[in-house]
């Protein structure tokens, strides 16, 4: 049984999100599937997917509701969950075979995607990342009685992942790609070349601004005049053939 899980909590992502990666991610996986939502909100989710309630962190606002609160899975019980899990971000975008993520390095505890806005430093992004419940606890017990020293040291909660956890391997670099760094052209190219998806990516991911269906339209948000000369993208129609039910 291959086992992914998401978290979509408040009203930032609508059930759409989940849903269009259920189905990206059944088109990508053989065999049996376990896919958990983890939600405070089950209301719109297919039927598919299964809903248990989004744990949370015991900390200040507004820093229990950002991705902190990920770190809830390094719990040392997660109700109704066990073994390994592929955790995916409800923006991402499925476009190859998810199998050889279950199959990789499967002696290892934590795999996680390079994060290529800080590339060949050690750190991961937690967009996609395969864990085993229960294997580092410590990272989640440590997080609310040391908070305050944990974020006067590390700007964001993949920092603090991976200069914690004592088990960090990395994916393949070609698996996981950043859209704005590896699909977006550089400048000033991308006034006349529409975004590419590279031909090795299995999984894009879209932090921050554009999502995938603000991508798909060739819209990259930008409220100050001069960013919007680099903030600058034209439609990436193939996002379309990829998130979708």
């Amino acid at each position: 049984m291959k086992q992914i899980v998401c978290m979509k909590w408040g009203s930032l992502y609508p059930a759409e999100y989940a849903n269009k990666l259920y189905a990206m991610v059944r088109r990508h996986v053989e065999g049996p599937l376990r896919f958990v939502c983890l939600t405070d909100d089950a209301a719109g989710v297919r039927d598919e997917i299964e809903c248990l309630p989004c744990p949370t962190v015991d900390l200040r606002a507004p820093y229990n509701n950002t991705g902190w609160r990920k770190i809830s899975v390094w719990a040392q019980n997660l109700p109704g969950m066990d073994g390994d899990w592929l955790y995916l971000d409800l923006d991402v975008v499925v476009t190859g075979s998810l199998d050889v993520f279950f199959d990789y390095a499967p002696d290892k505890t934590f795999v996680v995607m390079q994060n290529w806005t800080q590339p060949g430093q050690g750190i991961g992004n937690t967009s996609v990342f395969r864990f085993r419940v229960g294997a580092h606890p410590y990272i989640y017990d440590k997080l609310v009685p040391e908070f305050d020293a944990i974020l006067a040291r590390f700007n964001n909660e993949q920092i603090y992942i991976s200069r914690t956890v004592t088990d960090l391997s990395f994916w393949p670099d070609d698996w996981c790609v950043l859209f704005k760094t590896h699909c977006v052209p550089p400048m000033p190219q991308r006034w006349w070349q529409a975004p590419t998806l590279p031909a090795s990516a299995r999984v894009v991911a879209f932090p921050g601004d554009p999502n995938p269906p603000l991508a798909v339209q060739g819209i990259w948000p930008a409220r100050k005049w001069y960013k919007k000369l680099y903030k600058h993208i034209l439609p990436a129609a193939w996002i379309a053939d990829h998130w979708r039910e």
